[in-house]
């Protein structure tokens, strides 16, 4: 791949703001850019890393949306994160040098690959890199915390309706509409993630459905009361 070609990659990207850190200079940029080596599609139900693999690189995902996921010891996968477009993935590996975890494409994707141990160079020298990775790492602490919480003490309904409202979120963010979202993961994937049996997660939809909440064709949702999905889930926090 020539260098123009990179720089296009990365310092044109329209997802930049999302995985790369604000306010760089032109020639800090452009050192990034040279970090970003190359570009790799993975197919639908195709691994992008698996469980064991030593860990060389992080992955900004470019297009399309992954799951990430262990196996149990009763040999069924437990789902323990959704990512997107302008997403980092593969932190689950800096600490013992293999990943702990499978990722698999939910749909065709592509990512950017960034050797780690370029980023570790770079980020001696560039501070905006080593404070940007720094938060990337705390996000994920954070987004574990918050996982934890929903398992240990929400209801199904307070479950489901806090899932709904981080996956609208993250998609506004990427300029996607509010209250329209089409869901790239069945409802077994999420109730694996949520913790709840497939026929909850599809009984608490028809809840939704039923109380004039949002609008369900197969994967196609679309909120029509956020205030109402907000109440359930705050009802939990004052208890």
């Amino acid at each position: 791949m020539n260098p123009q070609a990179i720089k296009v990659a990365c310092s044109n990207c329209n997802l930049r703001e999302l995985c790369m850190p604000m306010g760089l200079k032109p020639e800090e940029l452009d050192r990034i850019d040279e970090v970003v080596a190359t570009r790799r599609k993975v197919k639908r139900g195709a691994m992008l890393f698996s469980n064991g693999e030593k860990f060389t690189s992080l992955y900004a995902i470019r297009t399309g949306f992954f799951k990430t996921c262990i196996a149990t010891e009763d040999g069924r996968d437990q789902v323990t994160g959704f990512q997107m477009a302008g997403e980092i993935i593969g932190l689950d590996g800096i600490v013992h040098d293999h990943h702990t975890c499978d990722a698999v494409a939910l749909e065709d994707a592509e990512v950017c690959v960034m050797p780690f141990d370029r980023i570790e160079e770079l980020s001696r020298e560039v501070t905006a890199l080593q404070n940007h990775v720094h938060k990337i790492m705390s996000r994920e602490i954070v987004r574990e915390h918050g996982v934890m919480l929903l398992l240990g003490s929400m209801r199904a309904e307070e479950r489901l309706a806090a899932f709904l409202l981080n996956l609208v979120q993250r998609l506004h963010a990427r300029g996607f509409s509010q209250s329209e979202l089409i869901l790239r993961m069945t409802r077994e994937e999420i109730g694996s993630y949520l913790g709840l049996k497939l026929e909850t997660v599809s009984r608490t939809f028809s809840k939704f459905v039923e109380d004039g909440i949002v609008e369900v064709k197969q994967r196609h949702v679309r909120i029509l009361d956020t205030e109402a999905l907000k109440r359930i889930v705050n009802n939990q926090s004052c208890q």
